[in-house]
């Protein structure tokens, strides 16, 4: 009976479980229901990491579609966050785990057949028994694939937007192969909700920080940023908000809908750096202008310095109903100094 009523928990499958998915963790086990989370991962090494923080890791990668065939109903909630591959415009991973989420699956015997594989799953928590075992309603969801489907894009999908205030209504155009390919996985899963029925959310996510997230190597690198009139605007969001954004989607968020996951912050890419500078008690980076970077900074980074948006969030606050922990990127360093200050003060009391 334990047993049993262990296996009807609901069923959450987090594929790429990174830093921001083990965020997500302890939200998941803070609920009265406490869903059974699953964590594809392709890193045996990890295995170890993912269950000590909750999840019941499963392998699986989603550039080798035959790994992916035990994940044909294994759970009605699903969290996408793995990025595409690295090359072409069209998302490969996001296919191949469709594919696989929707592929038919075989029929699970009843009666003697049922009981053994309860037991097994029991015995051995890497062994997933199919929802079919469990009545009629999880023999829909089975034939169905899953319910509630939230997926980690971007706001490059966006492109360049010349530092104008944007909200999701905005067309995507996406300005580089990267974006283009987050754009594709956009549609293929707005087609997959449409055509199955699944609540699919899409949270567009801008530049994550956390306190291991800072430029901190960049800025101490002293790698130089753009004079005032050539800058862009960036936009942030905190990786704790980002995994409550994203939880609080799985249960809320409306069919086919993108949601900016993006805070109050309001600055350009230089300003940031020399807040996070200040806060860290860092020299501020040089600034130079366009033409100077052309000559002087990666490909990568000269990227990131061609789009400029700033993005609205009211979809965020109203139909999410999420009150950011740090509506600006100065909130938190605010907490951070002063945080700082106290273990200063504690580490000169004697004892």
């Amino acid at each position: 009976m334990i047993a049993t009523r262990i296996l009807r928990r609901p069923r959450v499958l987090i594929v790429g479980c990174g830093d921001v998915g083990l965020r997500t963790l302890p939200l998941f086990h803070a609920r009265a229901a406490r869903p059974r989370v699953i964590a594809l991962t392709h890193h045996p090494e990890r295995a170890a990491e993912l269950r000590a923080a909750g999840a019941l890791p499963i392998p699986g990668d989603l550039d080798a579609r035959r790994s992916l065939a035990r994940l044909a109903g294994i759970a009605r909630h699903v969290l996408h966050l793995a990025p595409p591959q690295r090359d072409g415009d069209t998302d490969r991973r996001t296919r191949a785990l469709l594919a696989a989420l929707r592929a038919p699956r075989r029929s699970v015997a009843r009666g003697a057949h049922a009981a053994t594989a309860a037991r097994s799953a029991w015995r051995n928590p890497s062994f997933i028994v199919p929802d079919a075992l469990f009545g009629a309603t999880s023999a829909i969801a089975a034939r169905s694939g899953p319910v509630r489907f939230v997926y980690a894009s971007t706001t490059g999908v966006y492109g360049d937007c010349r530092g104008a205030q944007i909200d999701e209504t905005r067309p995507v155009r996406p300005g580089n192969e990267r974006a283009r390919r987050r754009a594709s996985a956009e549609q293929q899963l707005r087609d997959a909700g449409v055509q199955s029925g699944w609540r699919v959310s899409i949270v567009r996510i801008p530049g994550i920080y956390a306190e291991d997230r800072l430029p901190r190597a960049r800025i101490e690198r002293a790698m130089p940023a753009l004079v005032e009139r050539d800058d862009v605007y960036t936009n942030h969001i905190h990786a704790d908000d980002l995994a409550a954004i994203i939880v609080r989607a799985l249960a809320r968020g409306k069919p086919q809908r993108a949601i900016n996951a993006s805070d109050d912050t309001d600055l350009r890419m230089a300003d940031y750096f020399d807040r996070v500078a200040d806060a860290c008690g860092l020299p501020r980076v040089p600034r130079i202008t366009r033409e100077e970077a052309q000559t002087r900074l990666e490909p990568v980074t000269l990227s990131f310095m061609r789009e400029s948006r700033r993005l609205r969030n009211e979809r965020l606050k109203r139909e999410l109903g999420y009150a950011l922990r740090y509506p600006t990127v100065d909130d938190f360093l605010r907490e951070r100094i002063r945080a700082h200050a106290g273990a200063a003060r504690d580490a000169d009391t004697p004892r």
